[in-house]
């Protein structure tokens, strides 16, 4: 296992094994990695002759300052998850600094208004951030293959709409949401949540098995409003929005049609610590 610290480094290994023809994956992962992120890698690895893994925090996507600061880093455990996987995986660990070129700014994406939409509207500028840092390791790992969660279904979709736009040479490949024995999404800020709170969360994806049943006799108003009073009575989570959403639009849908394919997005807080999940509803 191979670890790059500076981009400059990794460009010149990758340009010479460019030499022998293969094709290259790209994860790209914020580290404080859990079996959802290994699943992504997995799949790289059985579908690529070379794997980079990039372990970064980028600060540009954080509209919170504190929730920067509190995100779990453990760049040691992340090597040994990674190891445990393959010998063969390519670590790429920057500084923001070395990323960014000292100029820690995100670059302004239209993407046709999948921005506006859900997170765009909670969550100032992430999605620049999400493009900018996505586009930067694209142009330095030149990938073939890339590979992002379902679980963050909206970043997915934007990422598309990126390469789409920018006619950028990179298959997007969406994998399924990994869930804990209680059904939680996997996610590096689960490991913020008392074990109390984190036991209970099974609520959430009860919640929206629940709602996506509901959803096949019931209008989206209706699903989306039981939605909200189950979790206006359940004093440990707060929910932020649930939302019933076109897949491709992200637009939210006021009457089904049997040609659309529809996905139940919520985002709810435990304590200060956000949570987000869905499910594909047809």
């Amino acid at each position: 296992m191979q670890i790059f610290h500076k981009k400059e480094a990794l460009i010149e290994f990758l340009q010479k094994e460019k030499n022998v023809p293969q094709t290259i994956g790209l994860v790209p992962t914020m580290g404080a990695l859990h079996k959802g992120h290994l699943s992504l890698v997995e799949n790289a690895l059985q579908n690529n002759t070379l794997v980079v893994v990039s372990i970064f925090v980028n600060p540009t996507q954080f509209d919170n300052k504190s929730d920067l600061e509190k995100y779990p880093k453990s760049l040691e455990n992340d090597l040994e998850k990674l190891k445990s996987l393959s010998d063969n995986l390519i670590i790429f660990a920057p500084s923001a600094e070395d990323i960014y070129d000292d100029n820690i700014t995100s670059e302004a994406f239209d993407f046709d208004g999948l921005e506006n939409e859900m997170e765009g509207k909670f969550r100032s500028g992430h999605f620049d951030g999400v493009g900018t840092i996505v586009k930067k390791l694209f142009s330095i790992v030149t990938p073939n293959n890339a590979y992002f969660g379902e679980k963050d279904f909206q970043q997915l979709q934007i990422i598309k709409k990126m390469v789409e736009k920018n006619q950028l040479p990179v298959n997007i490949v969406g994998c399924p949401i990994s869930r804990e024995e209680n059904g939680l999404a996997m996610s590096s800020r689960n490991e913020r949540l008392p074990k109390e709170v984190r036991e209970k969360a099974s609520f959430i994806y009860e919640t929206i098995l629940k709602a996506k049943e509901k959803f096949g006799t019931e209008s989206a108003i209706d699903t989306v409003n039981w939605i909200e009073k189950q979790f206006s009575s359940n004093a440990n989570f707060k929910l932020e929005y649930a939302e019933i959403a076109n897949e491709k639009t992200l637009k939210p849908v006021k009457t089904k049609k049997d040609n659309e394919h529809y996905r139940l997005f919520v985002a709810v807080y435990a304590n200060d610590i956000r949570l987000i999940d869905n499910v594909a509803l047809n």
